[in-house]
C-alpha cells in the first residue's frame, strides 16, 4: 500500500479516536509521522493543522450536547495561549526534540489507556493560581512539541476532580483549538513546508473528526479503541527516545 494512503487511513482513524474523547489527535499524528518516516520540521506544525479542524468539530458537538463549562475553561486557557506561542518560536535539535515527543507519547498512552470514572462524583473548580500555573507549562509544552494540550489538560482534570468525563472532553476540545492556533502562529514561517499532501490529509482528519465527535458527544465507549491506540503510542515513543 502506498505510503500516501496509509497515511490518510491513519490519520482518519486517529481523527475518529481522539475526537471521541475531544482532543484533536496530535499526539496520534506525530506518531503515525514519525513511523512514516516524515521529516521533524514537518510534524509539528501539520499535526497543529490537523488539531485546528478536528479540535473545531470537537468543540461544537460538545457544546451542542451541554457539556461545555467557561468557569472550568478560562483559568487554563488564560495563561495557556501565550505560553503556547512563545512555545511555538522555540525550535529543539533533533535528538532533543525527539525525546520531549518521545516523553510527551509515552504521556498520551497513559492517558488512553486509563479509564478514569469521576462522572457520579462530586466536582469542584481548581484554584485560580493553581489553575493559571498549570496552564502555563501545559501551553509551554503543547507550543514545544506540536499538540494542542488535551493529553495533558484532561487527565488533570479528572485526577484532580475539577470536572466529570464529558466536560473535561468539552473543556479540553476548545483548548486544543486556541493553544493549537496559538502554537501554530509562534511557528507560522514552517507552515509553508507543509507537504503537498497535506490536503488530504486535512479532509481525512475532518471526516474522521465529525463521526468521532458526534459518537463521542453522545454515548460512545472507546476504552478498548484507546488501548489499542496506547500500544501504538508507546512502541512510537521508545523508537523516538530509544533510536
Amino acid at each position: 500500500m502506498e505510503p500516501t494512503i496509509l497515511m490518510i487511513i491513519a490519520i482518519f482513524l486517529v481523527a475518529v479516536l481522539y475526537s471521541s474523547v475531544g482532543h484533536g489527535g496530535a499526539s496520534g499524528y506525530l506518531a503515525v509521522m514519525a513511523f512514516l518516516a516524515v521529516a521533524p520540521e514537518v510534524t509539528r506544525p501539520t499535526a497543529l493543522v490537523l488539531n485546528l479542524f478536528v479540535a473545531s468539530i470537537g468543540t461544537v458537538q460538545f457544546y451542542r450536547a451541554g457539556h461545555f463549562k467557561w468557569d472550568v475553561f478560562w483559568p487554563f486557557a488564560v495563561t495557556s495561549i501565550p505560553f503556547a506561542f512563545i512555545g511555538g518560536m522555540i525550535k529543539l535539535p533533533t535528538n532533543a526534540y525527539k525525546m520531549v515527543l518521545g516523553l510527551v507519547l509515552l504521556f498520551a498512552a497513559f492517558r488512553l489507556a486509563w479509564h478514569f470514572t469521576t462522572d457520579d462524583e462530586e466536582t469542584k473548580l481548581p484554584k485560580l493560581w493553581i489553575a493559571l500555573i498549570a496552564g502555563a507549562v501545559m501551553g509551554l509544552l503543547s507550543g514545544l512539541v506540536g499538540v494542542g494540550g488535551g493529553i495533558f489538560l484532561t487527565p488533570l482534570l479528572l485526577l484532580m476532580n475539577w470536572s466529570n468525563a464529558k466536560t473535561a472532553a468539552a473543556v479540553s476540545a476548545l483548548f486544543i483549538f486556541v493553544n493549537s492556533l496559538s502554537g501554530l502562529l509562534g511557528n507560522y514561517s514552517q507552515v509553508s513546508v507543509l507537504p503537498t499532501d497535506a490536503w488530504y490529509w486535512i479532509a481525512a482528519a475532518v471526516v474522521g473528526g465529525v463521526v468521532g465527535a458526534t459518537m463521542g458527544a453522545k454515548k460512545f465507549n472507546s476504552i478498548v479503541l484507546r488501548r489499542v491506540l496506547a500500544g501504538v503510542l508507546l512502541f512510537a515513543a521508545a523508537k523516538l527516545i530509544l533510536v
